[in-house]
Parts: C-alpha cells; sequence; structure tokens
C-alpha cells in the first residue's frame, strides 16, 4: 500500500480498556456523544473496516468513533491485513463501511486504463460502476487526493523557481535530477510515461538522461529530497505526513497525468438503505477532510507515534463533532 503500515496492533487487557474509556472488538476507538446528545443512529448495528496503512486505519477510527457517538453498535475491524481483505469483507456483506480511493476503484477494481483528471467525473464512474456490480454506494468524496506528486525542498524549490512539474522541464538538463522508489520507476502509469507527458523523455536528447535518476526505497526518498540529494526532486504521495514534517514542496501536475485518488467513504448499500443517516453523519466528516488535515493526522501517527484511534478522537472533538 501507498503508506506507512502499522507495525502492530497493541494488546491492552480488557479492564484497562473500560477504565480508558475505549471499546474493543477486534480493534479499539474513544467512546464519545454528538454535541447535544443527540442518537440518530440509535438501534444501529454497524461493522467499520480499513485496509492496515496508515491513512486507511485513521480514517477508519473516525468514522466508527462518529458512528458510534451517533448511536450506532459499531465493530471495529479497522486495520485488515493486506490490501483485498477489507474489500472482500465488504463485498461478502461482512463488513459495511470502508474508506476507498476513486483511482484505486477505477484502476485496481475495474482495470480501466483511461486516466480521467476530473476528480468529480472519475468518482460518478466509479461510483456508477460499483453500485450496479457490488451494490456499493460510494458517498461523495472528501476534499483531499493522496495521490503521486513530486515534492523539492523549499529551498530548492525557491532556488530554482518552481512550482509546477512543466517549470521543472525548464530547467537545464543537470538541474532535472530526480528519486524515485522501483515500484514507481516501473509503473505503467508511472515515472517514465510522466516524464514523457512533461517532454522531457527518459534518455532522449534534452530529457532526463538515466544517470539523473536514482532508484531507492519509498521512504528514503523523503529525506533525500529534503536534503537535496541526491535529487532535488522526489516522488512522494500528497497526504503523506512526512510533506509537512520536512516542509516539502509539492509540485503541481498541471498538465494532470496523474489520476485522482480522492478519498471516499464506501457503504454497502443495503445499509443505506435501511440507516440513511449514515450517509449524512459520513458527509459532515468528509467536509473537513483535506490534503493538510491528512498530512498533519498521518505525521501524528507515522512521525510522532501517537495511536490512530486517540489521533481520531482528538480531531473530532478539535472539530466540536463529538462531546
Amino acid at each position: 500500500m501507498r503508506r506507512l503500515r502499522l507495525a502492530a496492533a497493541i494488546a491492552v487487557a480488557a479492564s484497562t480498556l473500560a477504565s480508558c474509556g475505549l471499546v474493543s472488538s477486534s480493534g479499539t476507538f474513544h467512546s464519545a456523544s454528538l454535541p447535544g446528545g443527540d442518537r440518530p443512529l440509535a438501534g444501529a448495528s454497524l461493522v467499520v473496516t480499513s485496509k492496515s496503512f496508515t491513512e486507511g486505519v485513521l480514517l477508519g477510527k473516525i468514522s466508527a468513533t462518529y458512528l458510534a457517538a451517533a448511536g450506532a453498535k459499531v465493530t471495529d475491524l479497522t486495520g485488515a491485513p493486506g490490501s483485498a481483505s477489507s474489500r472482500q469483507a465488504q463485498l461478502n456483506g461482512d463488513a459495511d463501511i470502508l474508506w476507498e480511493y476513486t483511482g484505486t476503484g477505477w484502476v485496481n477494481y475495474h482495470n480501466e486504463t483511461e486516466t480521467i483528471a476530473d476528480p468529480k467525473e472519475l468518482w460518478q464512474k466509479v461510483h456508477d460502476i460499483e453500485l450496479k456490480e457490488n451494490n456499493l454506494d460510494w458517498l461523495p468524496p472528501a476534499n483531499f487526493n493522496d495521490t503521486y506528486a513530486f515534492a523539492a525542498s523549499s529551498p530548492t524549490a525557491q532556488r530554482l523557481g518552481v512550482t509546477t512539474m512543466s517549470d521543472v522541464a525548464k530547467l537545464p538538463v543537470a538541474d532535472r535530477t530526480f528519486c524515485v522508489d522501483d515500484e514507481f520507476f516501473s509503473r505503467a502509469d508511472g515515472f517514465v510515461p510522466m516524464l514523457k507527458t512533461y517532454g522531457i523523455p527518459l534518455n532522449a536528447p534534452d530529457g532526463v538522461p538515466s544517470g539523473n535518476v536514482t532508484r531507492m526505497d519509498a521512504g528514503v526518498v523523503y529525506t533525500s529530497t529534503e536534503r537535496s540529494a541526491p535529487c532535488n526532486f522526489g516522488m512522494v504521495y500528497t497526504t503523506d505526513g512526512r510533506v509537512k514534517n520536512l516542509n516539502l514542496k509539492v509540485l503541481d501536475d498541471d498538465r494532470k497525468f496523474f489520476l485522482p485518488y480522492s478519498g471516499t467513504a464506501v457503504v454497502r448499500d443495503e445499509i443505506l438503505k435501511k440507516y440513511p443517516k449514515v450517509a449524512d453523519l459520513l458527509g459532515v466528516v468528509s467536509s473537513h477532510l483535506t490534503d493538510d488535515l491528512m498530512q498533519e493526522l498521518n505525521g501524528r501517527v507515522d512521525i510522532k507515534g501517537e495511536d490512530p484511534s486517540d489521533v481520531a478522537y482528538d480531531w473530532l472533538k478539535s472539530e466540536k463533532l463529538v462531546n
């Protein structure tokens, strides 16, 4: 997956959980209530799952905490191992709610190859296919896009005068140096076709010589980019906490090469028909989520080592969504 994975689930005794005000199933989340004590989901039973990478777990914890605060009995199955198990659980009817990405739905689940640059258009297409074929309702997406991008250290971006990928293409060849991981270098929608889109093909005259490209582990790309050595530009994910922590400048993909990966809450249609308030409540959560916020929340887990359930609860409380 495209995020740092949680190292392990934290084992906590039931008595400790009770004293901390946590609810335990296969996962944990904080007990809370809605402002005013409203319980629009009283009597509802819901199963929330997530994939095991940090952002997925955070979104699952936020959803579980908020829906339980609204009165639902929530079973927490966040952090399902592997990328397929949570998806399969939802398809099987064993889980009700899962945060997904429109790009994942389009490419991985339905094997589409067309790049649709408009996030709303892509969401609509995925929504329609998923509802028809799988009875899954992809709710309107949040305003964050966890996609590929290139970044530079802030001093390097300022020194070179770059804010977009087209600006990079205008630089002298010697300044067009890149750090990428092996997976992105080899993808059919990755590094090589991206360079071609921006008119600086790999190993072409006045393009990007292979010597300007350093392939390394994805985690090392961030620190190498922050140091501007051995590269001026590194491949990042737009909501990764290290972007903010290292003060990296994400460059605008002004030719819209990268497919949008808008975060979207996916709910089984049967559940929405039974509990229509679920869509309203998840819509409230979605309306608050942005790239900057996800960078901050992801960073609290991946960099500061905080527990996702604590981060989820603290954020909901800070936004006055729960008490």
